[in-house]
């Protein structure tokens, strides 16, 4: 190999264990100078484990890492930096409290007679926002805290340059954006690449992974499936190397005929923990048959909105009714007897007992209801059942009713969580996020129950970040913003650019202006006043 072929990063049979858990299995991968690798399996498959052997958070057991053709042992993220290795982890490592210089330097602070030369550091930062087109340098003595997910993210990106990154590593980069944000980060891509900075790219978005990367590795069970040119690939094949069959990508066309109102929420308003109001009127309608969709950003009320209808948290001012009956004021265990089902956004924290097996985790909402619980007795033997059922019919792996929560992988927890809520025939079901985090044949089999569900006549309220999963799930959207629904669309009319302008806050109508709607309208392409109230719209 000539020098101009040295690959800029090359892991040679890289395995790493944990326990008896081989977590990375004779992994090889090589990212090409200047070029975008895109890094893509199920939830489980290894991938971050595999960039955390490279950034130096993990020791390897086993193979050998080359940056710029000379092997590397890295002992701390510090030994990767100082070879130029940056990583850019999905969860941002930023101190919301400091400005964005202050960030960017932390750590590596240049010294003149030793104090910090905070000029010295501008200076580069600054000439860093310049080269890559970075719109930080307006903001460097902003407070992260105060800056969008966007820019935070590219705060991100100048602090490994400026640490001197030839090769970064992102890692799901695009989970919290607007898809206007992806387009821009995905420029931001094409600049370091043609600049000469080489990129890995951690996704689980087939569609992602295509646009953006040149090669792509596909890791299943730890091991490497192998590695294909992104221009001569499909998603199609892509998703039968991740889980080894053909995967569905197109659901039938909607036929709906939506029914009595189940779930009415009339002027909502809801605050956080802090006393902050995060819900500020809300309405909304969902039908018997219909699968209700709230889009947004994370962060903009969603969670505040669903532990208010799940009876989780209490709710200032409005109604909340269930078939015509109030139960603002209800419990949860109320809600739960009622008929009102809920898949958490957290399945670690909300959804299951992570040290306790499945047959224990069954019995969760379940403590009162026959036949598994009678005269204040359990029936272990009713519920052992009931585990069972679930294990086999959700295909949860392994198929063993006396796993531990906590050893399944992601994917799998969250089916045993999907088939419990669902197994109890409710009327109602809400799920905040219900793949998130999940593996695509696990997305696959969760939106084909909730499908069903829908079809036999039950109400489902999906609140998702995935525009993908969200348009392909719902008969009717909402997009809420700050609090409040901002518009109200048609799923099969609307396009991916107008939703991502309303999770953003503007009208794709009216040149920027907010938009208005009420979830209990019919839906249109987009339902707009141009106009900005106290009760619905949102100023922008």
């Amino acid at each position: 190999m000539s020098d101009t072929q040295v690959p800029a990063v090359d892991l040679d049979g890289i395995t790493k264990r944990f326990g008896d858990v081989v977590a990375n299995d004779g992994v090889d991968l090589s990212l090409e100078k200047g070029s975008v690798h895109a890094l893509v399996g199920e939830n489980g498959a290894g991938k971050t484990t595999l960039m955390s052997v490279l950034y130096g958070l993990y020791e390897p057991d086993g193979g050998t890492i080359s940056v710029d053709g000379e092997p590397r042992e890295f002992d701390s993220p510090r030994d990767a930096i100082d070879a130029g290795v940056g990583m850019i982890h999905q969860h941002f490592q930023l101190v919301d409290t400091m400005t964005v210089v202050q960030n960017v330097v932390l750590g590596h602070e240049p010294a003149e007679r030793g104090l910090v030369d905070e000029g010295s550091a501008r200076r580069d930062i600054e000439e860093i926002c310049a080269t890559y087109g970075f719109d930080v340098d307006e903001h460097l003595d902003t407070r992260v805290e105060d800056l969008g997910v966007g820019v935070q993210q590219r705060v991100e990106i100048v602090k490994s340059l400026y640490r001197g990154a030839d090769v970064l590593v992102l890692d799901e980069p695009t989970a919290v954006l607007t898809p206007q944000e992806v387009e821009g980060l995905f420029d931001v891509m094409t600049e370091l690449t043609e600049r000469g900075r080489s990129l890995i790219f951690i996704t689980h978005k087939l569609d992602e992974a295509l646009a953006v990367a040149d090669h792509i590795t596909v890791l299943r069970d730890g091991e490497s499936v192998g590695t294909v040119e992104a221009s001569e690939t499909t998603r199609e094949e892509l998703a039968r190397m991740m889980v080894g069959r053909d995967v569905l990508f197109d659901y039938p066309a909607r036929e709906t005929s939506p029914g009595a109102v189940t779930l009415g929420v009339d002027d909502l308003r809801v605050e956080d923990d802090r006393g902050l109001e995060q819900v500020g009127g809300v309405d909304l309608e969902v039908r018997e048959g219909e699968v209700f969709g709230v889009a947004g950003v994370d962060g903009n009320g969603q969670a505040e909105l669903v532990e208010a209808l799940t009876g989780l948290r209490s709710a200032e001012s409005g109604t909340v009714t269930f078939d015509g009956r109030d139960v603002t004021d209800a419990s949860r265990r109320e809600r739960i007897d009622a008929g009102i089902a809920y898949v958490p956004e957290d399945r670690q924290e909300e959804g299951l007992v992570q040290d306790y097996d499945l047959v224990r985790n069954a019995l969760l909402g379940n403590q009162t209801v026959a036949p598994y619980v009678e005269n204040g007795f359990v029936d272990w033997g009713a519920v052992r059942t009931h585990a069972e059922d679930i294990v086999e019919q959700y295909d949860v792996q392994p198929p063993n009713a006396e796993a531990e929560a906590g050893s399944l992988s992601g994917g799998n927890q969250q089916k045993f969580v999907v088939g419990r809520e669902l197994e109890h025939q409710p009327d109602l079901v809400v799920a905040s996020h219900p793949t998130r985090g999940v593996d695509i044949g696990s997305i696959e089999f969760i939106h084909e129950r909730l499908f069903e569900m829908r079809d036999a006549g039950m109400a489902v309220l999906l609140v998702s970040s995935k525009l993908d999963e969200v348009q392909k799930l719902s008969d009717r959207i909402a997009v809420m913003y700050e609090g409040e629904f901002v518009g109200m669309v048609d799923p099969d009319e609307v396009t991916e650019e107008e939703l991502g302008l309303l999770m953003a806050g503007r009208s794709p109508d009216s040149g920027g202006a907010s938009a208005e709607a009420s979830a209990d309208a019919p839906p249109e392409s987009v339902v707009d006043d141009g106009e900005s109230t106290s009760d619905g719209g949102v100023e922008s």
